[in-house]
């Protein structure tokens, strides 16, 4: 006996696919609107916690005309690179703000825009070195870096940042637009619902994948220049290689993410005094991991190792990671497969004229 079949007349078919498409408009324009009034419930919530910070500031006393000890008078900014482990990081100073006394303050730019625009640039330039309310102050947003001394202001603040293997950093970023992470795991990401594999990405030349999308970390440390976000620009790597030597105060890779916290408590332990113990014990730390993050294959990371993109931006990366392993050479001792860091090896004498 054979089934018994349905078929619909051709007309209702139409009317079923239409209803369909409709409905389907319909819930992704529920689901933006539902993104943009998050994004204003969040401003909102912003503005009125600094509200609230500024006022208790105010009762607190004039501290406003009193000027700040050299120690107060602290901004950092980690203008962080995306996939780079940088919200573990952030995580650690968030967990730390409290105890050691300082305000963290997340720099959230319209739809992740890494380049400002000239007035945001000038507002933004003001609010750090003016806003002595949230002083010491660590700031931290996908923001390349922007040159505060063209500004003409007299303290500028420490700039910090961690970079990753170009290839690690593609493939965790492809994986995140697709299937998110375990720190937000109900979020809709933009490619949510797209199964093919970095692999298979890769094979049939995708956009999402290409050697292009490899061309981020260089303008990160670049800067608010065109030429800086121009793909394969020689001159914008040399100025990358540039500010990370003399405008960054430390620059750590994602592999080594520990010995990098470890040389920051060293150095300014009033931001973070025990975060090498709380990396390697809180729970916070390894918070955040892409999920559903498949290795790529030998052929696919050399296909994309063909690229001069890829040399360029490989070339950048094992830059700063010798320049880290410099620092982190003269800093530390190893004692029994363990860092620890070196005491003050420097000391004052044959002080003149002699007191009396």
């Amino acid at each position: 006996m054979g089934l018994l079949r349905i078929m619909m007349p051709p007309k209702l078919q139409l009317l079923a696919v239409v209803a369909f498409a409709v409905a389907m408009l319909f819930l992704e324009n529920q689901i933006q609107k539902l993104e943009e009034s998050r994004s204003k419930l969040e401003r909102a919530i912003a503005r009125h916690e600094v509200r609230e910070i500024e006022q208790r500031h105010t009762m607190d006393g004039p501290r406003q005309d009193a000027p700040l000890d050299e120690e107060e008078d602290m901004v950092i900014i980690y203008n962080r690179v995306p996939k780079t482990a940088s919200t573990s990081f952030t995580n650690i100073a968030y967990d730390l703000c409290a105890k050691n006394k300082y305000h963290v303050l997340h720099i959230n730019t319209t739809k992740n825009n890494p380049v400002m625009s000239l007035q945001d640039q000038v507002r933004f330039v003001k609010n750090i070195t003016s806003w002595k309310e949230m002083k010491p102050g660590f700031y931290h947003g996908h923001v390349s870096y922007l040159d505060f001394a063209k500004f003409g202001v007299k303290k500028k603040p420490i700039y910090i940042n961690v970079i990753r293997d170009p290839i690690e950093r593609l493939v965790s970023y492809y994986y995140f637009l697709r299937f998110g992470d375990d720190y937000r795991p109900g979020l809709r990401r933009r490619k949510q619902g797209d199964k093919k594999t970095f692999d298979e990405c890769v094979a049939e030349g995708g956009s999402d994948c290409a050697p292009e999308k490899l061309w981020l970390q260089i303008p990160f440390f670049c800067g608010h220049s065109s030429e800086c976000w121009n793909v394969g620009s020689r001159w914008a790597m040399d100025q990358a290689k540039y500010n990370l030597i003399n405008e960054y105060f430390l620059v750590g890779v994602t592999e080594e993410l520990e010995d990098f916290i470890m040389l920051l408590e060293a150095a300014l332990p009033r931001f973070f005094r025990g975060a090498t113990e709380l990396y390697r014990t809180g729970k916070k730390s390894h918070l955040r991991k892409t999920t559903e993050k498949k290795l790529p294959t030998k052929q696919t990371i050399a296909k994309l190792q063909q690229s001069d993109i890829w040399k360029m931006e490989n070339e950048f990366y094992e830059f700063a990671l010798e320049q880290f392993q410099f620092i982190r050479a003269h800093a530390v001792r190893e004692k029994d497969g363990d860092l620890y860091i070196l005491a003050q090896n420097f000391f004052y004498e044959k002080i003149y004229p002699k007191s009396n």
